[in-house]
């Protein structure tokens, strides 16, 4: 049995910079890994069949894992569809994230669904670095990325 999270926010930035947050290495850097946690952005290849590698690693302890995958479906400014793969054999199978971007009165609707998390992760967790990242995504993508 593997896990799903699904997460909604609204952000006041506009689509194309939220988009670009999630394809641009130093971006994902600063806002991705949960909070405790360092990124390093080894490969990425923002188009479809292109691959990317990253690794987190706990500021405190110097552990971390390391994960990379496939870009599935990239539509501008509306939709990123991605596999997730560890190499630690300890987490088994193949993640989906999809990330879905929509311009709205306020800036832009986001929806967030991660599948096939390995029963090893407990889901309450995934979710909750995935709360945290957002928040990091938000001040980031509010300040940091002009358009």
């Amino acid at each position: 049995m593997t896990g799903t999270v699904r997460l909604h926010r609204v952000f006041t930035a506009p689509t194309e910079r939220v988009y670009r947050a999630f394809l641009d290495a130093a971006a994902l850097s600063k806002w991705l890994p949960p909070d405790g946690f360092t990124c390093t952005v080894h490969e990425l290849d923002a188009r479809v069949g292109g691959r990317y590698r990253m690794s987190f690693t706990n500021f405190s302890t110097g552990n971390g894992h390391s994960f990379g995958g496939t870009y599935l479906e990239l539509v501008p400014n509306e939709r990123i569809v991605h596999d997730d793969r560890f190499d630690d054999p300890g987490l088994p199978g193949t993640m989906v994230t999809t990330i879905s971007l929509r311009a709205v009165s306020c800036g832009t609707d986001v929806q967030i669904v991660q599948e096939g998390i390995p029963d090893v992760i407990p889901v309450e967790q995934c979710y909750l670095g995935w709360q945290e990242s957002l928040t990091l995504l938000e001040r980031l993508v509010e300040v940091s990325i002009p358009d």
